[in-house]
């Protein structure tokens, strides 16, 4: 398992399973969630925190459900 996500392109649009929020080891990795997981899960990984590492250049916007909605004007009272 290795232990690197920064500095490095390999991961780069793919789904990463990282062994807790607070170890970043990685313990699988694929292009759907599920395949990320089951390698993980292979490993003995018994939670692991999912992550999408976006492609390089590539922009990604978040947002939760809750702003999502609070600023849509057809959803606002």
């Amino acid at each position: 398992m290795e232990k690197v996500l920064v500095n490095s392109n390999k991961y780069n649009g793919q789904y990463v399973a990282i062994k807790s929020a607070t170890d970043s080891t990685i313990a699988g990795s694929g292009n759907t969630p599920e395949e990320a997981l089951n390698e993980a899960i292979k490993k003995g990984v018994k939670n692991p925190f999912l992550l999408y590492v976006p492609e390089e250049g590539l922009v990604h916007i978040y947002m939760d459900r809750f702003y999502a909605e609070s600023a849509n004007p057809l959803t606002r009272g």
